[in-house]
């Protein structure tokens, strides 16, 4: 026997976590058997129908890889794979269950259904269908279809005793006949309901596993006496466990980001996505957390599918996103993924080395594709902004800045080796701890002091780079940025005025020259 499965999303919004779930383990249990995975659109309900929604929904597969063997856009032996372009195959099996006697044409209004379930909750009665359409003759039902007459066909089932299925994970499951009560199959619109759409086409489309949400485990049974009405045999029901909010309640967008979208836009990898996914309720037999698809399927194994509700944790999805763009993604890889949106903020990256420079200083510092491209402004623009914790260190650090600047300008191995070493013998020279002198340098490369270890700065901006940038923040200085420091002013007053009496003496005697202003450097490549 060939594996079929199947996703059958409805096009009513943003493409969900929890249909990207589903789906994952329907294309890996295909794969693992060597069967088809086929993708089919359940746009019946055309009240909450959405123009749109279809394309994302097979985009959202697409960039997750999660590619059907059969499909609207792939096409396929068992097509159409939109459910509202095969009504006539439901109308067909809907007249097969009427001619059979196991459905009927029920004609109450809205109005006299409403009416019902009122008198039934006065009485305190179970509220739902009480078959009373069940009597009217086959004969004046066609009549009166025929006429025109808005109608429903439900079909025939039993008040007695119990339905029961097997589920692979939770074995037997029994639903009391009472709580099924001729369920709704084609609706006065001519739409099927989902219960009949799903059955007919799993049936004919070959479905041998359905794996779905366990939201779906108490219709089942309207299925199952779906198949049984038919005469068709069952495929094997295997319903997963719901996704989790923290708090354990189901995943809903009133606690949680659902829409796969916008993981997408927050710059969440399709492989870390996934891989988060898969250990939702499943586990590898040799108990890692970090895989990619390839190992999943060559050791899935769905009886390893754990029913305890797999909770959602987005702090927890943060962190295998950060894993797989620091560790398990190779470098030009993740270089390749950012550039695009580098390019959509007007970054020039056309300098394929130094995209994989300031790609790989700044992966070990971000969770998402777009906190990269946050941090990565003051690699590409041309003028930079201070925030607040620079400019204090601006203010404090205007000596060394000074001196760094000679020392870099003076450089002769210009490498990670010889900027480091020349970083530090000149801490060591000042007697200061470190951070008095890098906080400064880091805030003049970058404008703030939340950026990478200041040698990586230099070398990727390049020593020109670098220097102009020195010589731009003592500009700013020199403007007037504040200084928290009067002891320093006053004795940088006595200074300045030591040096213009210098300056006066010098030139009456006329000789000598005025000091040359130390070089701020140019702006040159990088």
């Amino acid at each position: 026997m060939e594996v079929v499965t199947r996703i059958a999303p409805s096009p009513t919004g943003d493409p969900h976590v929890g249909t990207a779930y589903i789906g994952l383990f329907n294309y890996v249990f295909a794969r693992r058997h060597g069967g088809r995975f086929i993708f089919r659109l359940e746009d019946t309900d055309r009240q909450r129908y959405q123009a749109g929604a279809e394309a994302r929904i097979l985009e959202m597969f697409a960039w997750l890889g999660l590619r059907p063997d059969e499909s609207p856009e792939a096409g396929g032996p068992n097509g159409p794979y939109r459910q509202s372009e095969r009504l006539a195959v439901y109308h067909a099996h809907v007249e097969e269950l009427l001619a059979s006697g196991r459905a009927y044409r029920a004609f109450e209004t809205a109005e006299e259904i409403e009416a019902m379930r009122l008198e039934q909750k006065r009485l305190n009665k179970p509220i739902g269908y009480d078959g009373r359409g069940r009597d009217l003759p086959p004969a004046e039902q066609a009549r009166r279809h025929a006429a025109g007459e808005p109608n429903v066909v439900r079909l025939i089932t039993t008040d007695e005793g119990s339905t029961t299925f097997r589920d692979r994970l939770r074995g037997d499951v029994t639903i009391p006949n009472s709580e099924i009560r001729d369920p709704v199959l084609m609706k006065s619109d001519g739409y099927p309901t989902y219960h009949l759409a799903n059955v007919v086409d799993d049936h004919l489309m070959g479905v041998t596993h359905v794996i779905r949400a366990e939201e779906w485990v108490t219709s089942t049974p309207i299925h199952v006496l779906l198949y049984r009405a038919f005469d068709w045999d069952l495929p094997e029901f295997i319903h997963m466990p719901l996704l989790r909010n923290p708090d354990r309640s189901k995943v809903s967008k009133r606690k949680l980001d659902t829409s796969v979208d916008s993981y997408r836009q927050q710059g969440f990898l399709p492989e870390a996505l996934l891989n988060f996914l898969a250990n939702m309720g499943w586990s590898m037999p040799d108990g890692r957390e970090y895989f990619g698809m390839k190992d999943m399927t060559a050791e899935f194994d769905i009886d390893r599918v754990s029913l305890g509700g797999p909770v959602f944790d987005l702090k927890k999805l943060r962190s295998f996103n950060a894993k797989y763009l620091r560790d398990i993604l190779p470098l030009e890889e993740v270089a390749g993924r950012v550039k695009p949106l580098l390019e959509d903020e007007g970054y020039d990256c056309s300098d394929e080395d130094y995209l994989l420079d300031v790609v790989d200083v700044l992966r070990p510092r971000a969770e998402t594709l777009v906190e990269l491209v946050d941090q990565a402004g003051y690699f590409f623009r041309e003028t930079l902004r201070y925030d607040e914790s620079a400019r204090k260190q601006l203010a404090s650090g205007q000596t060394f800045l000074q001196d760094i600047e000679r020392e870099l300008s003076m450089l002769e191995f210009f490498d990670y080796d010889g900027v480091d070493d020349m970083l530090r013998d000149y801490v060591q020279e000042q007697a200061v701890p470190m951070g008095k002198v890098l906080m400064p340098l880091r805030a003049a490369l970058t404008g703030t002091t939340n950026a990478p270890g200041v040698t990586d700065l230099i070398v990727i901006l390049g020593k020109r780079e670098s220097l102009a940038r020195i010589g731009k923040a003592l500009t700013f200085i020199d403007a007037g940025l504040p200084d928290d420091d009067p002891h320093r002013l006053l004795e940088e007053e006595k200074a300045r005025k030591a040096a213009a009496e210098e300056a006066r003496k010098s030139r009456v005697k006329s000789v000598g020259a005025p000091p040359a202003a130390p070089a701020t450097g140019g702006k040159g490549s990088r």
